[in-house]
């Protein structure tokens, strides 16, 4: 069966060649702007502008903060000085911000110099923030109340002013230093009287963040309290800006993907998989590969120094396989699930006795359960000595108990000397654990087999 996207899009490109606008437009005008984005990811390029020329003006901003970058580049560069001001009339400032992040040079001195001197004024104010703080990712359009104000008067002032904010859900009681006093929802002004005063309906506990807090921990907030809004203060706590629960999915979105990336061992990259060049892929992955090639040899190295002792138990080659990959598995269950805690901030430095006492009867658990069952089939069906089966075993037992102690371990560590623990999952684990691996497997070898 077609995709419905799919048969709509064919259903516009024999629209566009029949020259049928009317009918393209009553069918745009009915879609939302994400689908209509996705939908000219599909068209070809010189059929993008006419399309986006036939949407109404809000639908249109809409659908261009919904575009890739580049397909935002191609519109902008067909765009005339009047309609790039029309569409950047009608972007928040934090979308605005986002878009001009992407674009060269000179695309971005054309966006500035077309946009009016208080949009422009807000654009800077919010570029001028640390890349991945609560500054950068903010709106500063926001709804503004006052102490003395009343509920009809809370009201006019959104009725008057709420068609330019992002949101008017939440709005926020100010001093006239702009310093932030409390927070009314606008259930709360539905709900009061209207001579009640902002101060009596406000909340006056808010929980805020700073310009420079970390994107990370502004998304955890949100999680942790669930709203919708996070005002965003100075460090004079003078509001300046909210950030909204959309620009916080974003955030997450990217920050999974980063963590993900360097899990696999690969530089991080904000670009979707299919607009990456082969070039960008190899060079995002190539460092990491190269270091653990590196760090690999080692391992070499090890097999090398106990050539003779393996000469003269053939057999013992056939499953250093075998314990290397399990080591590995059972170091990247444990590295990735203490990651996950650390991020999900469940585990701290302070815990790592706690973790490690945890882990360490985890891995007494699964490498008894382990070494059983790989006993008995060393025994029953590959008819090994007891002695060389034993030897197995235990280098299995202590592999596991290593590689979990490492693994979990080595990313709290590294979070605590301020790096980013993603970077000690499978990959790096798992050249860790093949060293050692290989080290107590010859040692056992070595002691019971008198090699």
């Amino acid at each position: 069966m077609n995709n419905p996207l799919e048969t709509l899009t064919t259903s516009i490109k024999t629209l566009v060649e029949n020259k049928k606008y009317a009918t393209l437009r009553d069918i745009l005008i009915t879609m939302n702007a994400v689908d209509i984005a996705a939908l000219m990811e599909d068209i070809p390029e010189s059929s993008i502008p006419l399309l986006y020329r036939l949407l109404p003006k809000e639908l249109a901003a809409d659908t261009f903060v919904e575009m890739e970058p580049e397909m935002q580049e191609l519109l902008i560069h067909g765009f005339s000085d009047n309609e790039l001001k029309e569409v950047l009339d009608e972007l928040y400032v934090d979308d605005a911000v986002d878009i001009i992040e992407e674009m060269p040079a000179n695309v971005v001195k054309r966006i500035l110099s077309a946009a009016d001197a208080e949009k422009r004024q807000m654009i800077n104010t919010i570029l001028k923030y640390p890349d991945d703080s609560a500054g950068s990712i903010m709106t500063t359009e926001f709804v503004e109340l006052r102490l003395h104000m009343t509920v009809e008067d809370a009201i006019l002032r959104i009725r008057r002013s709420g068609i330019d904010k992002e949101t008017i859900n939440t709005c926020y009681v100010t001093s006239k230093e702009r310093k932030l006093l409390g927070v009314v929802t606008i259930r709360d002004l539905i709900m009061g009287d209207p001579d009640d005063t902002m101060e009596e309906l406000m909340e006056d506990n808010v929980i805020f963040a700073e310009t420079v807090t970390d994107q990370e921990e502004v998304a955890r907030m949100f999680s942790k309290y669930g709203f919708l809004t996070i005002p965003v203060v100075d460090t004079e706590e003078r509001l300046v800006g909210i950030v909204t629960i959309d620009d916080v999915m974003d955030v997450m979105q990217e920050e999974v993907s980063e963590d993900i990336d360097k899990m696999n061992a690969m530089l991080p990259s904000e670009k979707p998989y299919l607009r990456r060049s082969t070039f960008e892929l190899w060079k995002s992955r190539i460092p990491w590969l190269l270091f653990l090639m590196i760090s690999a040899t080692f391992t070499g190295m090890i097999i090398r120094k106990f050539e003779g002792a393996l000469s003269k138990f053939v057999v013992l080659t056939a499953y250093i396989p075998m314990l290397m990959d399990t080591g590995g598995n059972s170091g990247s269950q444990s590295s990735v699930t203490i990651i996950r805690a650390i991020s999900l901030r469940e585990v701290e430095f302070k815990d790592l006795p706690v973790v490690i006492f945890k882990e360490m009867r985890v891995s007494l658990l699964c490498g008894i359960t382990l070494a059983v069952c790989n006993f008995a089939k060393l025994m029953i069906f590959d008819r090994l000595t007891f002695t060389v089966a034993m030897v197995i075993c235990l280098t299995l037992l202590f592999t596991i108990f290593c590689a979990k102690f490492i693994g979990c371990t080595l990313p709290i560590i590294t979070a605590r000397l301020g790096f980013d623990p993603a970077v000690m999952a499978s990959p790096f684990i798992t050249t860790i654990v093949d060293a050692v691996s290989l080290l107590v497997y010859f040692q056992f070898a070595s002691n019971m087999l008198s090699l």
